[in-house]
């Protein structure tokens, strides 16, 4: 069964920087679309980034662009996100997620397996 489990989470000043980690077991990331999402309570979920399988072509929401960036570790079968410049309107609670359909103008679409996630709060 794939499973997914994200750490990295935590508070940090507006303006400050954190990397999430998506950590996937059974599956080989090199064969999967992966994406970040992020909900806060009340609010629908998100997408936040996308990464097709090459690693070649990432999507960015354009609330994050410029300072968020997705990649991966095929080797060590991770996903990061790294965030700077965060901001409070950032906080949330972020989650990896496997997909089946990359799409360039809207990110992850049809999602299938999703982790536990971890909570970003952006505050002073």
């Amino acid at each position: 069964q794939v499973q997914l489990a994200e750490s990295g989470g935590g508070l940090v000043q507006p303006g400050g920087s954190l990397t999430l980690s998506c950590a996937a077991s059974v599956i080989t990331l090199d064969a999967y679309i992966m994406g970040w999402f992020r909900q806060v309570p009340g609010k629908e979920r998100e997408g936040v980034s996308c990464l097709d399988p090459s690693g070649g072509r990432a999507w960015l929401a354009d609330s994050v662009k410029g300072r968020f960036t997705i990649s991966k570790d095929n080797t060590k079968n991770m996903v990061y996100l790294q965030m700077k410049s965060l901001k409070p309107e950032d906080t949330a609670i972020y989650y990896c997620a496997t997909s089946d359909l990359f799409s360039p103008s809207g990110g992850c679409k049809m999602t299938r397996h999703w982790g536990q996630g971890t909570q970003v709060t952006v505050s002073s």
